[in-house]
């Protein structure tokens, strides 16, 4: 992979740099995406003195081609659903509440992972 950064650590002050008229705020806080965007928003956060927090998303994939999302679930109860696959791919209620269930029992796995609630 060619990346412009040597780690995500140094993209995180990159990023940090260019946002530096952000520092010091109370009105804002950086959101990360585990995993890789962790290392980048913390970063981020440390030099812009700002709060950091995690946003766990889960996708809802399709039962037959579990990398093609036919939604997407985050903590907050945020929930997204493109209605227009699921009515292509025909797929039942039964199963797409089956997909919801199983995913959110992994978002929720997944958040006292890496927020510790």
């Amino acid at each position: 992979m060619n990346s412009a950064f040597e780690n995500r650590r140094e993209a995180g002050l990159e990023l940090a740099a260019h946002l530096k008229e952000y520092a010091g705020r109370d009105d804002m806080s950086v959101l990360a995406l585990p995993r890789g965007g962790v290392p980048v928003a913390f970063e981020v956060a440390q030099a812009l003195n700002a709060p950091l927090d995690v946003l766990v998303v889960r996708k809802l994939g399709m039962p037959t081609q579990p990398e093609l999302a036919m939604g997407a679930i985050a903590s907050g109860d945020a929930f997204y659903l493109d209605q227009r696959i699921v009515d292509y791919a025909d797929v039942s209620k039964t199963t797409l509440d089956d997909v919801i269930a199983r995913e959110r029992t992994e978002l929720e796995r997944r958040k006292r992972l890496y927020r510790g609630s």
